[in-house]
């Protein structure tokens, strides 16, 4: 994007009033209204019962008589589809656009390659399902499969990665989705430019760049994780750059055997920020990428989580297993869980090469000091935590997916990772369900606290006990909306 043409957008957005979607800013955003109701995806497969993913609303409101409870299932009408994540057909990023709704959720399904359109702006406490884009659209017009994250884009489009192609081999490419139709558009990508492998991705206008990670092969993380896979080639390790103005690929950043497996990736919010982080899951580490100042982009390693020796386990040595991570909407903080490990931690990175850490809680986890699990080494000589038990309820699973409120003062947390992985890491969690639950997050000094009052136990659904995954706002929040 040329200079003159990032200063007409942003004396657009400043002399926009009567808007569209979002907030003007990310610190706009953070005095947005408290959270009411969540959407999180519900998944029955690999749990033994042969009922339809669905997406629950949860009540998160305080003062209402149906707090912590699910107040509506919105059943898909396929069987083993495996929801996992979601997004918008409108976000801030159309906040300029007074035409545009934020009332359409997107659900990809990652095994079945399924995408829902559900309409949550008629009712936004009983969604419905608008629109099914059969995976034979992704198939034949794209060449994909096993879509992944989602995000509308200023241009009204929605895009969605995905991780495969049609025969379950590492393939990451994105789709475009009408914003108005849903169909399918075609590819975003020029043809033949598609990495091996695809995951999650943002992007940053003002320095006309996308940023896309790597997870793994389809056909070898669908049912659980082979460690000789990733000797093998079939797990990513690399940042991939895009130019965003012509969608052609800019550069490949392998990040090495430290930063295999980069999941979720997080652009500052400030959308003139040329930096930002990935948490990278095999070797649980977080990496700082930037642009340098010759204008190209560089990462470097600026988290480091150690291994802890164990006895009882599948291997000799238990990394933490960073999973999901998220940036506080004034930049200030950045959180992310250790599933292996059991513990959720927040940083303070304030100074971006330097991350301190100012908050750590444990919830449940791989090593805690009544289980099989005995740990013989750890380098940050921490004893085993206690099982985290709220309202009588002991918490099977660890913590995984991670949202933050607008003001940056309560964290929710999900258990489950992919069910695949859940079934083998964690069978208690298939057999007793997941959780969310909710965390108090000191803003000022830094600091988590479980809320010992707020539990939604999913293990206690109609139909059986579910595996709950990523949760999402109406309003939006820290890792749907992004900013022009």
């Amino acid at each position: 994007m040329a200079a003159e043409e990032r200063m007409l957008l942003v004396e657009k957005r400043a002399s926009c009033s009567g808007c569209g979607p979002g907030y003007r800013s990310p610190l706009d955003a953070m005095k947005g209204p408290r959270e009411e109701i969540l959407y999180l995806p519900c998944i029955y497969r690999n749990t033994g019962i042969l009922k339809p993913d669905y997406l629950a609303t949860v009540d998160v409101d305080p003062k209402s008589p149906t707090y912590c409870q699910v107040i509506h299932r919105l059943p898909m009408p396929n069987l083993r589809d495996e929801l996992h994540h979601s997004g918008w057909n409108a976000c801030s990023s159309c906040f300029d656009d007074a035409s545009k709704k934020r009332n359409f959720l997107i659900l990809p399904s990652l095994i079945s390659s399924r995408i829902y359109v559900v309409d949550v702006g008629t009712n936004p406490r009983a969604p419905k399902i608008h629109k099914m884009v059969e995976p034979i659209e992704l198939y034949w017009k794209c060449g994909l499969a096993n879509p992944h994250t989602s995000h509308c884009l200023g241009s009204g489009q929605i895009m969605i990665s995905c991780m495969g192609d049609p025969s379950g081999n590492g393939k990451g490419g994105f789709v475009l989705l009408d914003g108005e139709t849903f169909e399918v558009i075609g590819n975003w990508e020029h043809q033949g430019e598609a990495v091996p492998f695809g995951y999650d991705f943002w992007y940053q206008p003002r320095h006309n760049v996308m940023i896309s990670t790597e997870w793994g092969a389809p056909k070898a993380l669908v049912n659980g994780f082979n460690p000789a896979h990733v000797q093998e080639g079939l797990y990513g390790s690399a940042l991939n750059i895009w130019d965003w103005t012509t969608h052609k690929k800019l550069q490949r950043l392998d990040l090495g055997e430290e930063g295999a497996i980069p999941l979720e990736v997080r652009f500052l919010h400030d959308p003139s920020a040329a930096e930002g982080y990935v948490g990278c899951a095999l070797n649980s580490t977080v990496f700082r990428f930037y642009k340098t100042a010759e204008g190209d982009w560089a990462a470097e390693k600026v988290i480091s989580i150690p291994s802890k020796k164990v006895e009882g386990w599948m291997l000799p040595e238990m990394p933490s297993l960073i999973t999901d991570i998220l940036i506080s909407l004034d930049d200030r903080y950045l959180y992310f869980s250790n599933w292996l490990h059991g513990d959720i931690r927040q940083y303070d990175i304030t100074d971006r090469r330097n991350p301190r850490l100012v908050g750590q809680v444990f919830l449940g986890g791989s090593i805690v000091r009544d289980g099989p699990i005995r740990v013989l080494e750890d380098p940050e000589n921490q004893q085993q935590p206690r099982p985290c038990i709220i309202k009588g309820k002991r918490i099977p699973g660890s913590p995984q997916m991670l949202q933050l409120s607008l003001d940056g003062r309560r964290l929710y947390v999900t258990t489950s990772l992919y069910s695949g992985w859940d079934k083998q890491f964690y069978p208690d969690m298939i057999r007793e369900g997941s959780v969310m639950m909710q965390i108090d997050v000191d803003t000022v000094d830094g600091g988590l606290t479980l809320n010992e009052d707020f539990l939604v136990d999913f293990g206690k659904e109609p139909d059986g006990p579910v595996l709950a995954h990523e949760l999402r706002y109406p309003g939006g929040d820290c890792t749907s909306d992004i900013w022009l």
